[in-house]
C-alpha cells in the first residue's frame, strides 16, 4: 500500500510541475509579440519602445504602454546594422533567419556516442553471458538450468530396465514429498547419491525422473561448467548453486559428469594446472558438509568413471549412497523396448522377446537407437509397420556396419568367405552351450567385414565353465578350420577371430587358473575394480619368471590348438552339410535362422 501511495504522489508532483511550466509558457506566449526586425526598428522610430535588451541573436523591447492585445514586450531576431541600413532603403520587411543545426549536431556528436554505447553494451553482455575474459559481470553465476515437474516430463514409468536403481531412489522421492513422516524415527535422507555406470544406461534420465516424481525444482548442471579461466570462479558458482537450491527447497541438485569436477586431487594434476578445479572441488566438499538435508535439498550426481573420483567425495556424510546403473539383463531390455516401441508403429506379431535376446550387452540408449533404426528401415522399404526383420537389419547396421553393395568380390573370394562364415555357424550349432545362430551373410559391411555370423544368446550368462570357454574358442576358429579343411590353405580373414580366441585362452591360463600344470595362480594384471582409486589398488598379480612365461605361452598355444582341432574334426564329419549350406549361402547371400535350421537338419552334434 505504501508503494502505491508513493507512486501516486510522484505522478501528482509531475503533473503539478507540468501545469506550472505550461502556465509560464502560456503567459510568455501572450505577453511577448514576435515581429520582424524591420517592424522592430519602425516601433523604435515611432517611440513605442522605451527599453531594449540586445543579445547576440535577439533584440527584446518593452512597450511604453501595452498594445491593444495587452502585450508588454516585443522581440525580433537581430540583424547586422550595416545590412539593416541597406535594406531600409528599399522599404521592405526584413528579418534574420535562424539556421537549424540540430541534424548536424546530432550526426557529429550524438550519433557516434550512441553507436559506441550500443557496441559496448553488446560486447559486455556477450562476455558476461560467457563468463570469459571480459565476463566479470557473470563471473560467479552458476549457469544452472532449473526444471520443475512440468518441465522435466519424466517419471519412473518412463525409466525401464533399472528396477534396483529405481528402488534405491524411491526413498529420496518419499522424503522430498513428506520429510516429516520419513524422518519420524530419526533417520535422515542421504546427503548425496552417486549414480554410476556405463554410458547410455539412463543415469541422467533417472535423476530427472526423481524430480518428476517428487514434483520439486530440478537444478541441472554439468561438472565441466564449473571450471573457468579465473581461479575462484568455480567455487563461486558452487556457492551460488547451493544458495539457489536452498531458496527453492525442496529441490534436487544434479551434477552430470561429476568426474570432470571431482578427480582425485594430486593424482592427475600437471604443474599446478588443476588449481582451479581443486578449489572448486574443495568448495563442493564444504557445501556437502555444511548443508542440512532436512531443509529438503538432495544432491544427485552421475559418472561413468567412479574409479577416478576423489576419495573425500565418496566418504560417509557426502555421497552416502552409490547406486549402480548397469546394463540391463534380458528382462530389462524387454521392458526398455516396450517403452520405446510406443513411439513407432510396430507390427502386431512383432515378438520383442526375440529382439531382447539378440541385443545382449546393449544399454538403454543403444536400444532406443535400434528402435529408431528399425523404423527407418521399415520406412525405406515402404512398409506399413515395423517388423522383426527390420530390427535385424537395424542391429546388423549398428553392429556390423553399413552394407557395401559396391564392394564386388571375385567368385573365389565369395566362396572362401562363404565357407568361413558357415564354418562359424556349423561349429556353433554342433557344440553345446554356444549361442544360437541367428543369421549368416556374405554381404560386405563396415570397413573390413567381408561377411558375418550373427549369434543370439539363449540367456544372459554370468559364469562360464572351462568347457564353455573352449567351445567359444572353437566357434571363433571354425571359419579358419573350414578354410583349412576345404582349400588346404589359410587367408587373412581370420585375423580378428584369432585375436579374440587368444585373449580368451590367455585369460583362462593367467586369470582364471584353468591350466592344471600352472595351477590356481593369477599371473595377469588385475583390472581396476569399479571404485578403486587409480594408483592405490594393486594392479599386478604374481610376476611370472621367464620359465613360467614360457609355460604360459605353451599352455595358451595348447588351448588354441586343441579348440582348432576340435572345430576341424566337427566340420570334417559334417562336410556334406557344410557344402550344402555354402551353396545356399552363395546363391542367397544371406541365410536366416529358419534357413540354417532346415539346411543343417542332419548335422552331427557333440555332447
Amino acid at each position: 500500500m505504501k508503494n502505491k501511495i508513493k507512486f501516486n504522489v510522484a505522478y501528482l508532483i509531475v503533473a503539478l510541475l507540468a501545469i506550472v511550466l505550461l502556465r509560464d509558457w502560456w503567459l510568455q506566449a501572450h505577453a511577448i509579440e514576435s515581429v520582424p526586425y524591420s517592424t522592430f526598428e519602425r516601433y523604435l522610430t515611432e517611440g513605442r519602445i522605451d527599453e531594449v535588451t540586445v543579445t547576440e541573436t535577439l533584440m527584446t523591447g518593452r512597450y511604453k504602454s501595452p498594445d491593444k492585445e495587452g502585450r508588454t514586450h516585443v522581440v525580433a531576431p537581430r540583424v547586422d546594422p550595416a545590412t539593416a541600413e541597406r535594406l531600409s532603403r528599399f522599404g521592405v520587411s526584413y528579418t534574420r533567419g535562424i539556421e537549424s543545426n540540430l541534424l548536424r549536431d546530432f550526426l557529429s556528436w550524438i550519433a557516434p556516442m550512441l553507436v559506441f554505447g550500443a557496441l559496448w553494451y553488446f560486447v559486455v553482455r556477450r562476455m558476461a553471458g560467457r563468463s570469459d575474459v571480459g565476463g566479470l559481470i557473470g563471473i560467479g553465476q552458476s549457469k544452472v538450468k532449473v526444471y520443475v515437474e512440468k518441465s522435466t516430463g519424466v517419471t519412473f514409468d518412463d525409466v525401464a530396465g533399472v528396477d534396483e536403481a529405481k528402488a534405491e531412489l524411491q526413498e529420496i522421492v518419499e522424503f522430498l514429498k513428506n520429510p516429516k513422516e520419513h524422518g519420524r524415527l530419526g533417520a535422515r535422507v542421504p546427503k548425496g547419491v552417486l549414480l554410476m555406470g556405463p554410458t547410455g544406461t539412463g543415469k541422467t534420465l533417472l535423476a530427472r525422473a526423481v524430480a518428476g516424481e517428487a514434483g520439486v525444482a530440478f537444478f541441472s548442471i554439468s561438472g565441466s561448467e564449473f571450471i573457468e579461466m579465473f581461479v575462484g570462479v568455480g567455487a563461486a558458482r558452487v556457492r551460488d548453486l547451493f544458495e539457489q537450491a536452498r531458496a527453492n527447497a525442496p529441490a534436487i541438485i544434479f551434477i552430470d559428469e561429476l568426474d570432470a569436477l571431482g578427480k582425485a586431487r594430486g593424482a592427475f594434476s600437471v604443474m599446478g594446472a588443476d588449481s582451479e578445479r581443486e578449489q572448486t572441488l574443495n568448495q563442493l566438499l564444504v557445501e556437502l558438509d555444511g548443508f542440512d538435508p532436512s531443509v529438503g535439498v538432495v544432491l544427485l550426481a552421475a559418472t561413468n568413471r567412479p574409479e577416478i573420483l576423489d576419495p573425500a567425495l565418496l566418504r560417509a556424510g557426502r555421497f552416502d549412497r552409490q547406486v549402480l546403473v548397469d546394463r540391463p539383463d534380458r528382462r530389462g531390455r524387454l521392458e526398455i523396448l516396450k517403452v520405446h516401441i510406443k513411439k513407432i508403429k510396430a507390427a502386431p506379431d512383432l515378438d520383442l522377446e526375440q529382439v531382447a535376446a539378440i541385443t545382449v550387452g546393449l544399454a538403454g540408449a543403444d536400444l532406443a537407437n535400434i528402435v529408431n533404426e528399425a523404423a527407418l528401415c521399415a520406412t525405406r522399404r515402404n512398409g506399413e509397420s515395423v517388423r522383426l526383420d527390420d530390427f535385424t537389419l537395424a542391429i546388423e547396421r549398428i553392429v556390423a556396419g553399413i552394407e557395401k553393395k559396391n564392394r564386388v568380390m571375385s567368385p573365389k573370394e565369395r566362396q572362401v568367405v562363404a565357407y568361413h562364415e558357415m564354418g562359424h555357424a556349423l561349429t556353433a550349432l554342433a557344440l553345446p552351450g554356444t549361442d544360437e545362430v541367428h543369421k549368416v551373410s556374405i554381404i560386405p559391411r563396415g570397413i573390413g567385414a567381408l561377411g558375418y555370423t550373427l549369434q543370439r544368446p539363449s540367456e544372459d550368462r554370468l559364469l562360464l565353465s572351462y568347457t564353455e570357454l573352449m567351445n567359444r574358442i572353437a566357434v571363433l576358429l571354425g571359419g579358419r578350420a573350414a578354410e583349412k579343411l576345404v582349400f588346404d590353405q589359410l587367408s587373412t580373414g581370420a585375423a580378428d577371430d584369432i585375436a579374440k580366441a587368444t585373449d580368451i585362452a590367455r585369460s583362462m591360463v593367467m586369470r582364471y587358473g584353468m591350466d592344471e600344470d600352472l595351477g590356481c595362480v593369477a599371473y595377469a594384471e588385475n583390472p581396476a575394480r569399479f571404485l578403486d582409486l587409480a594408483g592405490t589398488a594393486p594392479q599386478r598379480g604374481n610376476e611370472p619368471s621367464p620359465e613360467t612365461a614360457q609355460r604360459i605361452d605353451a599352455a595358451v598355444r595348447g588351448i588354441v590348438q586343441a579348440a582348432f582341432e576340435n572345430a576341424t574334426s566337427l566340420l570334417h564329419n559334417n562336410r556334406a552339410t557344410l557344402d550344402r549350406c555354402v551353396q545356399a549361402l552363395i546363391e542367397k547371400e544371406s541365410l536366416d535362422e529358419s534357413d540354417i535350421r532346415e539346411l543343417s537338419a542332419d548335422l552331427q552334434r557333440t555332447g
